[in-house]
């Protein structure tokens, strides 16, 4: 063993118990996060104050749960390209049966909610049966559900405005003090956790995602788990363009387009392999909050979008360097 790994050993046993059983990536995302806040309290006092923070969480809570569902997908190797016009038709659906009276108001959620159901099983049908690679699957379900809006708009802003239930969902607070979009997020989040660390399901995407072979001639029905897991994604695309509705208090074109790379930042910052087959839901949760202080941030600095795309795509490739890779007998 060299005298470096033996250093590395000597620090990592002096470190606390939770330490040296933490994933390393998440440890450092939540570093990044600490960061973060610390170099924007030297811009402003504002970033450390309790109502910032909580705005920021309530902020992140939408990207939250659009990056829960693009976890499953990256957990099996695959992407899910489908989101921004996924979430545009969720939210879109949702503002449109609002119209149709009091049973409409009721149905408004479900129905967005089933949109992403619907483009999910329709990606997972394509990966999973028809063996098409996810990117161009995702990809082609994506442009379909933007002609679909299209047309039904005719190419302008819809009028349909969110209906109570959706707004009160996203703005409002059961809990004083404690948004309704972070519960949300916290359910999906408590959710992702029992399925991915409890559940035979969960035991089956890492499995699928570091080798779908091997996890087919254990006896795991590989398709049906890839089609769950499309289904999920599509769900909670769906799910988190009917919370941004509720917050923006409509749909608009194209609304779910800022969401696409920063949920697959979020993913990939948390420690989660693009490859498949590795990775933390917690990761995740550090991901998406360490994203959102970095948006906050290039805003307050009045930096333009294409800057902070560039900055997006710095950042995945940078962590795809340090975690991306496979491991040498994979």
């Amino acid at each position: 063993m060299s005298e470096t790994s033996e250093r590395r050993m000597s620090i990592r046993a002096r470190l606390p118990g939770f330490l040296r059983r933490a994933d390393p990536a998440v440890v450092t995302a939540f570093g990044c996060i600490l960061l973060l806040l610390f170099l924007g309290s030297l811009y402003s006092s504002n970033f450390l104050s309790p109502d910032y923070l909580l705005q920021q969480l309530k902020v992140a809570s939408f990207l939250g749960v659009v990056a829960a569902g693009m976890m499953v997908a990256i957990l099996l190797g695959h992407i899910d390209l489908s989101v921004p016009w996924v979430m545009t038709a969720g939210a879109m659906m949702a503002c449109a049966v609002a119209g149709f009276g009091d049973t409409g108001s009721v149905a408004a959620i479900p129905a967005g909610v089933l949109c992403g159901v619907a483009f999910g099983l329709l990606n997972g049908i394509g990966v999973a049966f028809l063996r098409i690679p996810s990117m161009i699957v995702t990809l082609a379900s994506n442009v379909v559900a933007q002609g679909l809006m299209v047309v039904y708009t005719g190419g302008f802003s819809p009028q349909d405005s969110a209906p109570p239930a959706v707004r009160w969902l996203a703005t409002g607070a059961v809990v004083p003090g404690l948004p309704n979009a972070l519960l949300v997020w916290g359910g999906v989040s408590v959710a992702m956790v029992f399925l991915l660390t409890r559940t035979a399901f969960g035991r089956a995407v890492y499995g699928i995602g570091n080798s779908e072979r091997a996890a087919f001639l254990s006896g795991v029905g590989t398709r049906r788990v890839i089609m769950t897991a499309f289904v999920i994604s599509g769900t909670l695309s769906a799910f988190g363009g009917v919370l941004l509705a509720g917050y923006a208090s409509k749909a608009a074109q194209a609304m779910g387009d800022p969401y696409l790379l920063p949920s697959i930042a979020a993913v990939v910052l948390g420690g989660t392999s693009i490859l498949g087959g590795r990775g933390s839901y917690f990761g995740t949760v550090a991901g998406v909050i360490l994203i959102t202080l970095l948006q906050s941030i290039l805003s307050v600095m009045q930096m333009p979008e294409a800057g902070r795309q560039i900055v997006y795509g710095v950042v995945i490739i940078v962590m795809l360097l340090l975690y991306g890779r496979a491991p040498p007998n994979r």
